[in-house]
């Protein structure tokens, strides 16, 4: 049996699903994935998500993931950037403390890091931080994609190359303790060349910490994280945003899990902070990836660049 548990505010439920029997005898490992309503106040934001961290690990979680901006979503780009750190800064710092006393691992996604020339061009980045179990940073990817879109009927304009600057490259898959895990971030999760190229090297779990708009998440956010499930045959893990941060800006919400076959094995909701926690049975990469070896019947990469040539 597979038990998924989802929190929301203080109150438990559970539901059981049914999956086929695990071929292997080794446990699963438990995953939290977290939903948050970050405002501008990053006291009030670290309080919410120590205490979700907390509960977390109580419950037997080894690893949670926190959404992007989980530091702070500020009200402009001014307030953007005065509440903005460097990776050496108290923040990170009192994660680092959190993971270690815990001795549990965390996935912080969408941190507002202060660019390396941050003292003359006032620009950040939007990074992807992976910290184990005894306080250490062993990971940080900067957002690939910007969020720069007009959607003028459905009300939103966001621009975030005015104020953040793109990651220079991809990072390697990062082993923990739930399995071979690839970043991104987000608006990232609208391109499948990162989560193939992330596959590519090993990657079995793929995560999209994300802070989706009402307006593109009720339109897009299941079906991406499922597409990109299905295309790569590996669980996806997308922590989120939720509800209203200030009075310019909402979020979806719905945090969730996937699975290889594509099925949603957790769903946080529309309308609350809180988790889902799911057990990652890598023999469900396995058996998807050997009885449909998608990967081996792909052709090399000069026959999907064919046309260019013609």
């Amino acid at each position: 049996m597979f038990t998924l548990r989802c929190i929301l505010g203080s109150s438990a439920w559970r539901k059981r699903i049914r999956l086929q029997n695990r071929m292997s005898t080794a446990a699963p490992s438990v995953a939290a994935v977290c939903q948050v309503r970050a405002t501008p106040d990053k006291e009030a934001n670290f309080s919410a998500c120590k205490q979700l961290v907390q509960d977390a690990k109580g419950r037997g979680a080894c690893m949670v993931f926190l959404p992007e901006g989980f530091d702070y979503i500020g009200s402009s780009r001014e307030e953007t950037l005065a509440l903005s750190e460097s990776l050496s800064g108290d923040i990170i710092s009192r994660y680092t403390q959190l993971a270690r006393k815990l001795q549990v691992w965390l996935s912080l996604g969408g941190f507002h890091e202060r660019g390396h020339e941050w003292e003359t061009d006032r620009r950040i980045y939007n990074s992807h931080i992976i910290i184990n179990d005894q306080g250490e940073v062993v990971s940080v990817y900067r957002k690939s994609h910007l969020f720069d879109v007009e959607l003028p009927e459905k009300g939103v304009f966001l621009k975030e190359s005015a104020f953040t600057i793109p990651g220079p490259s991809l990072v390697s898959p990062v082993q923990t303790p739930i399995g071979k895990l690839g970043l991104g971030i987000c608006y990232d999760l609208r391109f499948p060349e990162l989560s193939l190229a992330l596959q590519r090297h090993g990657a079995e779990i793929l995560t999209y910490p994300s802070a989706f708009t009402v307006a593109t998440g009720s339109a897009h956010w299941e079906v991406l994280l499922r597409a990109r499930a299905i295309e790569t045959q590996c669980f996806v893990v997308a922590a989120a945003q939720v509800g209203q941060h200030h009075e310019k800006r909402s979020s979806y919400g719905h945090a969730l899990v996937v699975d290889p076959w594509g099925e949603v094995l957790g769903d946080c909701g529309g309308d609350k902070p809180g988790m889902v926690l799911v057990e990652i049975d890598l023999e469900k990469v396995s058996s998807t990836r050997r009885n449909m070896p998608v990967q081996k019947h792909s052709r090399d990469t000069d026959f999907y660049h064919s046309l260019e040539k013609t």
